[in-house]
C-alpha cells in the first residue's frame, strides 16, 4: 500500500499537473497570472542577484561570462576564471578545467567556500583555466534560439540530453576560445549529477575521450540499487516506471523559479546585508555537527535551487527501480521506435577509456559503496578513492569544513602530476 505521505504528494501533482495541462490549451504565453495579479506599486524594494562572475569578481579575480549554443539550440551561460590575478599568467598557455554541478545546483555552488577553499579559485591559482558550466534548464541556461520556458517542449529532456549535448559543447567551446586554441583535451570535475552527465557524454559518444587528460567524479552517480535514501526509495515504485503518475509529472521546470522568493532569500542571507544573521541562525539550528561550512551555507541558500526539468528525476529514478545505468525509459512503443528494442540500452561505460578518479564514500545516502565498485570494475582506467572519514556525505563534497584538504587540494595534485608528466614526455 502507498504511504499516506506519498499518497498526498502525488494527488498534489497531479492536480498541480492537471491545471497546467489545461492551460495549454490556450497560445503559448496567452496568460501570465503571475501579471495579473502583480501589483507593481506594492513591490519590495529588493538587490538584484548577482551571478557568478559577480561573485568571482568581488575576490579579485577576472571573471567571464559566456553563452554556448548546443547542437540542440540550448543557450548554455558558462563562467570562467581565465587566469590568476596572483600569477598574472594570462600570457602563458594555461591548462583548462571544466567544472560540472550537480541536479538543482548550478556554477555558483563551485564558489561558495570562497577563494581560501573553493575549488575554481585553487585551481586558477595553480595556473589553470578554470570553466564552470550550467546544464540546460538551470538559472543561467533558461534560452533557446526557438523555445520559450513557457513551451512544455522546452523542458523535454533528461540528463542524458545534458551529457551528449550540453557537456560535449562546453568542452569544444573551451578548446577554441583564445587560450583553449591549440590544445587537444582538458580536466573534467562534476559533482553527482556532474558525473551522470559524464558517463552518459563519454560512453555515448566516446571519441570524446580523446578531449579528457584526467575526470573526477565526486560521489559518482550511474548505478543506484543500493542507495539508502529514503525519498528516491518512497517515489521510485511510483515514478520510476512509465505509468499515469510518470506521465503527469514529466517534462516540467521542477521547482519553478519564484522571482519574489528567491529575491527574498537572497537578501537574507547575502554577506552583507542586514538580516544576514536571521539565516545564518536558522541554518545554525539544522546544522550543528561542525562540519558544514557555515559562510558557505547561507550563500547557497541565497542561489539555489536552481531549477532542472521533472524528466531528469524520472530518468534518476527509473535507474534506481531498473538497477541499470541506461536510457530513458519511454516505454516498450516508444523504446522500440527510439531504440529498436522494447527495452532502453545499457550506457556502454566500458568505452570510456579516459583516466576517470571515483571519490566516494561510506556514508553517501545517495551514492552506495556496492554501486560504485560495480561501476568500477566495467571502466577500463578508473581510479579509487574512498574517504577516509566514515561521515563524509553527498553534500560533504561541496560543503565540508575541510573540503581543500580532503578534496580539492588532491585533485590538483593529480591534474599537476599529469601536466608534469605530460611536459616531460614532450621533452
Amino acid at each position: 500500500m502507498m504511504n499516506p505521505i506519498c499518497r498526498q504528494l502525488l494527488i498534489l501533482i497531479c492536480l498541480s499537473v492537471g491545471s497546467y495541462a489545461a492551460a495549454l490549451d490556450e497560445p503559448v504565453g496567452a496568460v501570465d497570472f503571475y501579471q495579473l495579479y502583480d501589483n507593481p506599486e506594492a513591490h519590495i524594494g529588493l538587490k538584484d542577484r548577482l551571478t557568478t562572475a559577480d561573485r568571482i569578481a568581488a575576490h579579485g579575480y577576472p571573471a567571464e561570462h559566456h553563452n554556448v549554443v548546443t547542437d540542440d539550440g540550448y543557450i548554455l551561460g558558462i563562467f570562467r576564471i581565465p587566469y590568476s590575478h596572483k600569477l598574472q599568467n594570462q600570457n602563458e598557455k594555461r591548462p583548462i578545467v571544466l567544472l560540472q554541478h550537480g541536479l538543482t545546483s548550478c556554477s555558483d555552488a563551485w564558489i561558495l567556500c570562497g577563494p581560501n577553499d573553493g575549488l575554481p579559485y585553487l585551481l586558477a591559482d595553480a595556473g589553470y583555466d578554470v570553466w564552470m558550466g550550467n546544464g540546460r534548464g538551470t538559472t543561467y541556461s533558461k534560452n533557446h534560439t526557438k523555445l520559450s520556458t513557457k513551451h512544455p517542449y522546452f523542458w523535454q529532456f533528461t540528463w542524458h540530453e545534458i551529457g551528449i549535448y550540453d557537456i560535449a559543447a562546453m568542452i569544444d567551446y573551451a578548446l577554441s576560445t583564445d587560450n583553449g586554441r591549440g590544445q587537444e583535451a582538458i580536466h573534467y570535475v562534476g559533482h553527482s549529477q556532474g558525473t551522470t552527465v559524464f558517463f552518459a557524454l563519454m560512453s555515448s559518444r566516446p571519441e570524446y575521450n580523446g578531449k579528457i587528460k584526467t575526470a573526477h567524479m565526486f560521489a559518482p552517480v550511474a548505478i543506484m540499487t543500493h542507495l539508502t535514501n529514503k525519498l528516491v526509495r518512497a517515489l521510485g515504485p511510483y515514478l520510476g516506471h512509465q505509468n499515469i503518475y510518470a506521465k503527469l509529472f514529466g517534462s516540467q521546470e521542477f521547482l519553478p523559479h519564484n522571482d519574489f522568493l528567491m529575491a527574498l532569500l537572497f537578501n537574507l542571507c547575502e554577506p552583507d546585508f542586514l538580516l544576514r544573521p536571521l539565516c545564518v541562525n536558522a541554518i545554525e539550528s539544522i546544522y550543528t555537527a561542525g562540519r558544514v561550512n557555515m559562510t558557505a551555507m547561507p550563500d547557497g541558500l541565497a542561489t539555489h535551487p536552481a531549477g532542472c526539468s521533472t524528466d531528469q528525476m524520472l530518468h534518476y529514478l527509473q535507474e534506481q527501480q531498473s538497477g541499470y545505468f541506461r536510457q530513458f525509459d519511454y516505454g516498450p512503443k516508444k523504446n522500440l521506435k527510439i531504440y529498436g528494442s522494447e527495452e532502453p540500452p545499457q550506457y556502454p561505460v566500458e568505452l570510456i577509456t579516459s583516466d576517470v578518479h571515483l571519490w566516494y564514500s561510506d556514508n553517501d545516502a545517495l551514492v552506495a559503496v556496492e554501486d560504485v565498485e560495480a561501476l568500477s570494475e566495467r571502466l577500463p582506467n578508473k581510479f579509487m578513492h574512498r574517504m577516509l572519514d566514515p561521515m563524509w556525505d553527498h553534500g560533504d563534497f561541496a560543503l565540508n569544513n575541510e573540503v581543500r584538504v580532503y578534496i580539492n587540494e588532491p585533485v590538483i595534485s593529480i591534474m599537476q602530476q599529469y601536466e608534469k608528466e605530460k611536459e616531460n614526455s614532450a621533452t
